[in-house]
């Protein structure tokens, strides 16, 4: 058989395709970005039509780009922006909304009350995660109570709810596959991630229908096949998985104490723990990284919100820089007598702090303060962030070693970025020789599923350094930095807890 793969990569600004070869590296891509919608302070939406119609627009563009057309092409893997809501019509494929993305912070107010109601811990025992409006559970029951008829609409099962990755399973395959796989359920807050099935009981706190839900499979599974009219051929869709666990796999984090972090929109750092979940005593989530063979391996994980999102602040917004490659420039040009910090709280705080009501802050500007001190802030802002992710998983996790980081995403491409990461983490920072880790992880799970592609063992075995960046602080600067990061979030905050 042949032994190329079509990775989707669904994303929050833009949708690609890479088809692989059975080299593990890209042979051809088609890349296109799609607007985003922002109706009122902290909503953030996508239209249902353009993820669709940009991701069949971008596997066309890879496969007849790719040798043969895409005749080859064994498989179709998945990944894609994790928590993303849509919900939609089963016999017309209409959406009833927009999709209400993973930023969104709509729901602040429900979960707050259901906090206040002394819910978090069912939530937090059954799903490894936290009442923020940033995971599907709520985002779906605004719908439902929000959009006239939905309700009525869902309960008499004419309706589907779905994360990216089902309703793409669902166009591709013409609307014959409703189905997800294990680590995108395991962010929805309704899936118990120790039982591996939806829960009754937190459904029922939600009052959502369990009709509307999809069925959960193996993230290398049979998710169906492709209309033959999309395509020319039906190609079997064979391995799903969200962005942040398709990078895991990517990166061939398969042993437990392995770390990687993905720098796009946000940054997500996972720790792969095993086969036994770790729950966290410091705010990290407790989720699923991949279930193979039926067998689930679980993570700790960190999400940032914001990563690239604020370089592409400083580019849309304030208009310091044309690209995003000139804040390196401006960083390296920075005067080093001034600490300027930006704390991006722009739709809130993530991990570890999870404050939806926090908004973004500089501090620390003088009369000699410009775009290159502000820059410099924006790039060091990605390095406290995962250091405040690495310290809070260590401590939820002391047996594990202090992991060398595997890193990927857009932001990795700066030298200057990736070097003050290593010196603030006091750790090596590893970049890999294929960075597009997250479509990687998608190609191997379908790859390895059709027989093409080898089991992780030698996955793992090939995959290469480009560059390790090492640590070059003192650790008194470290924590002198540090301390005036805390010192600026705590500022921040819409809470002092």
């Amino acid at each position: 058989m042949a032994g190329c793969v079509l990775a989707i990569d669904q994303g929050t600004t833009s949708s690609r395709a890479i088809v692989f070869g059975d080299d593990f590296h890209p042979i051809s891509v088609g890349q296109q970005e799609f607007p985003q919608h922002f109706p009122k302070s902290g909503w953030v939406e996508h239209s249902p039509a353009d993820i669709w119609t940009s991701t069949l627009r971008v596997c066309r563009e890879a496969l007849e780009k790719a040798p043969s057309g895409g005749a080859d092409v064994a498989a179709i893997g998945i990944t894609n922006q994790r928590e993303t809501t849509l919900v939609w019509d089963r016999s017309t494929g209409e959406p009833v909304y927009n999709a209400i993305v993973w930023q969104d912070r709509r729901t602040a107010d429900f979960c707050a009350k259901l906090r206040s109601e002394g819910r978090e811990g069912v939530f937090s025992a059954k799903t490894g995660l936290l009442l923020d409006p940033y995971f599907s559970g709520t985002k779906i029951a605004w719908i439902l109570d929000n959009v006239d008829g939905v309700r009525e609409r869902a309960e008499r099962g004419e309706l589907a709810f779905g994360t990216v990755d089902t309703w793409l399973i669902w166009q591709l395959t013409g609307g014959k596959v409703h189905a997800t796989d294990a680590t995108n359920a395991s962010r929805t807050l309704i899936y118990n991630i120790h039982e591996n099935k939806w829960d009754e009981e937190l459904c029922k706190l939600l009052n959502i229908p369990q009709n509307l839900l999809p069925e959960v499979k193996d993230s290398a599974d049979d998710f169906g096949v492709t209309d033959t009219e999309l395509f020319g051929r039906a190609i079997p869709i064979l391995g799903v998985a969200g962005d942040q666990q398709a990078a895991t796999v990517g990166q061939a984090c398969f042993k437990p104490g392995m770390v990687k972090s993905t720098y796009g929109t946000g940054c997500f750092a996972l720790m792969n723990t095993g086969s036994k979940p770790v729950r966290s005593n410091n705010r990290m989530l407790t989720t699923i990284a991949y279930r193979l063979n039926g067998e689930t391996t679980y993570a700790l994980e960190g999400s940032i919100f914001v990563a690239g999102a604020a370089v592409q602040w400083l580019r849309d917004g304030l208009g310091l820089i044309e690209s995003a490659g000139d804040t390196q420039s401006l960083a390296e040009q920075a005067d080093p007598n001034q600490d300027v910090y930006l704390v991006p709280a722009f739709v809130g705080l993530g991990a570890p702090y999870w404050d939806a009501e926090a908004r973004g802050a500089l501090f620390g500007l003088t009369r000699n303060t410009g775009p290159k001190e502000i820059a410099r802030a924006v790039l060091q802002s990605v390095g406290y962030q995962t250091s405040d992710l690495v310290e809070a998983m260590r401590a939820d996790w002391p047996e594990a070693e202090q992991p060398v980081l595997r890193v990927d995403g857009g932001m990795t491409a700066s030298d200057w970025t990736m070097q003050f990461l290593a010196d603030i983490l006091g750790a090596p920072v590893d970049r890999p020789t294929v960075p597009e880790t997250t479509a990687l992880g998608a190609a191997w799970l379908a790859g390895s599923k059709a027989g093409v592609w080898p089991g992780a063992e030698a996955f793992s075995a090939e995959w290469k350094l480009e560059k390790r960046f090492e640590p070059r602080f003192q650790e008194s600067e470290r924590a002198r930095l540090l301390a005036g990061w805390q010192d600026a979030v705590k500022r921040t905050r819409s809470t002092q807890d």
